[in-house]
């Protein structure tokens, strides 16, 4: 990916923990790295393919001018945040913020902050087998895209499916979403929790009958796993209510760990059936 990049972007603000910080403020300086595909505005030479990068600075300098923080942790996620959410052609931003008068008592340069920050794209299970199934999905899907920091790309088809698991119960409404998102996989996987308890989710039978259920399946190409949470979704492989929506929306898109592509994978599992 092309990159764009803004050195030593001084800026006068007011941050910091300390009364006088916030009062008399202090000049703090920018670095930023841009992340995004400059090809198109190369070969037309038209700003319109571009990021602007003079923009970028002035909205670096009202966006650290009109806030007033005690980190410049915050701060520095603040202008991330605001520069992803401006340029949709940026993709990814490592930004730095420097204070070099920072009040240690001691010589140095400076303290700085470094952070990197982009788009994910996200692939979502969705099923529902009690009450309206098809509104309770659609309530999460318009919840989705209400969030300031998600973008549905793609909505597969609803299929009916048979329970999975060994429960008896009604058949469930199945489908998938692409979506692009700022969450990290903890957040994303704690506001589809909240988007369940909407719903009035309830979660005492595992592999029960559910109002709403919503699962990361995949989060780029990241293999990931804690207490909460494991990316790939355990056993997607051989779930065709799965993989039948996700080789609708996304044949191509390969398993991070088998390294084999949504629409192989649901052949296979059609062929063992």
């Amino acid at each position: 990916m092309d990159e764009i990049r803004i050195r030593e972007l001084e800026v006068y603000a007011y941050h910091g923990v300390f009364p006088e910080e916030n009062e008399k403020g202090q000049p703090f300086f920018v670095n930023a790295t841009l992340y995004t595909d400059t090809r198109k505005a190369g070969q037309t030479d038209e700003l319109e393919y571009s990021t602007h990068y003079g923009e970028v600075c002035y909205l670096i300098n009202r966006i650290m001018k009109e806030n007033t923080w005690k980190l410049i942790e915050t701060v520095a996620e603040k202008v991330a945040e605001e520069i992803l959410l401006t340029y949709p052609l940026v993709q990814k931003v490592q930004l730095e913020i420097r204070k070099p008068s920072a009040p240690i008592g001691l010589p140095f340069g400076s303290v700085s902050v470094a952070i990197e920050r982009g788009w994910h794209k996200v692939y979502i299970a969705f099923g529902s087998n009690m009450g309206d199934k098809k509104q309770h999905i659609q309530n999460a899907i318009k919840g989705l895209k209400t969030h300031p920091h998600i973008m549905v790309q793609t909505v597969s088809d609803f299929i009916v499916t048979k329970p999975y698991g060994g429960v008896p119960q009604e058949e469930f409404l199945n489908g998938a979403m692409e979506i692009e998102t700022l969450l990290s996989p903890v957040e994303l996987l704690d506001f589809l929790h909240e988007l369940e308890q909407r719903e009035n989710r309830e979660r005492t039978i595992h592999w029960g009958p559910r109002t709403l259920d919503l699962d990361i399946l995949l989060y780029d190409n990241l293999v990931y796993e804690d207490e909460q949470l494991i990316i790939p979704h355990v056993d997607m492989q051989n779930r065709d209510f799965v993989l039948k929506p996700m080789a609708q929306i996304a044949p191509n898109m390969r398993h991070p760990i088998y390294k084999k592509t949504m629409q192989e994978l649901c052949n296979r599992l059609d062929k063992i059936k």
